[in-house]
């Protein structure tokens, strides 16, 4: 049977919550609409005012574009799931899920590399800062993230369309490419090989950036200043607990995708793989929101003067 042949895929992981599902319902639209209006308001505060047009709250424009993204990706199709009898999803509409939401992981890390590459100028070459990160590189860094993710997401979607199907039972709330592939009764070696290499791609070069230039920041910190240390203790503040949150999220959904599972109960299953599409763009914005000042100070000004 081909994958072109399926004209539906069934998500056997919604449970039956009876009444319950007008309550949960409720839960996820208010979440969404807080996701929503917490980085329009970030980014319009960044966008409005001059004195935020800096590397580091331009890449936070990217960040929270997308995690508006990514949720538009996962929130309406999980809203219209939550009221319906039957959890199925059309087969051109299960791969453009995959689509967005892996596109939305990649995007989101390698943002955060990108970030961590720009805290690190700011702190150990604070004198060369402006001409390192100038506004064609920094134009040129957003849009490499962007375009090497949708290169990273859109050959596992070629790979998994000409598979052979023996089944449309995918055990999640939502559509996922390993799940996708697990169903197939035809050779997938191309597609573990590509997903093996896909993920070293996509998870080991930002990580080593990261580190690298967390490892560099440590160092000059201890080598520094009082005033070196507070100021790096206040930048990388908030994009730690971001790329921590992150981070334990996507090891979660990847624990789930790739080992046996069955042992943990269905709702703490379900809430872990959907951990890194609810709660990371909802957290961001908080964290930034409130940890770095001029963005505190102008919304407090917005809302309170």
């Amino acid at each position: 049977m081909n994958s072109s042949q399926v004209f539906e895929f069934t998500l056997s992981a919604y449970l039956d919550p009876g009444v319950l599902k007008y309550l949960f319902f409720l839960v996820v639209l208010f979440l969404y609409v807080l996701i929503i209006c917490a980085n329009v308001l970030l980014l319009v505060v960044i966008g409005v005012n001059r004195s935020l047009h800096e590397p580091m709250y331009l890449f936070l424009c990217s960040l929270f574009v997308n995690e508006l993204y990514g949720s538009t990706g996962l929130f309406p199709f999980l809203l219209v799931q939550l009221l319906s009898e039957v959890h199925s999803i059309p087969a051109p509409l299960c791969f453009l899920q995959v689509f967005c939401l892996f596109y939305y992981a990649c995007v989101e890390f390698f943002n955060l590399a990108i970030m961590s590459y720009d805290r690190y100028l700011a702190i150990c070459h604070p004198l060369q800062y402006n001409t390192r990160m100038t506004p064609h590189r920094i134009a040129l860094l957003i849009a490499l993230v962007w375009f090497y993710a949708s290169v990273l997401c859109v050959v596992p979607l070629l790979l998994s369309a000409p598979l052979q199907l023996c089944g449309h039972m995918i055990n999640k709330v939502y559509c996922d490419n390993y799940s996708i592939v697990k169903l197939s009764c035809s050779d997938t070696t191309t597609n573990n090989v590509y997903g093996l290499l896909g993920a070293s791609f996509s998870i080991l070069c930002p990580l080593g950036l990261i580190l690298y230039t967390y490892m560099r920041i440590i160092r000059v910190c201890f080598s520094g200043s009082k005033q070196t240390r507070q100021k790096a203790v206040s930048t990388c503040t908030p994009h730690l607990a971001t790329l921590l949150n992150f981070s334990f999220g996507a090891f979660f959904e990847i624990m789930q995708s790739r080992f046996n599972m069955s042992r943990v109960p269905p709702v703490l299953r379900i809430l872990l793989s959907l951990y890194f599409l609810t709660c990371q763009p909802l957290f961001s914005p908080f964290v930034y929101g409130l940890n770095i000042t001029k963005i505190r100070v102008i919304c407090k000004n917005l809302f309170f003067s």
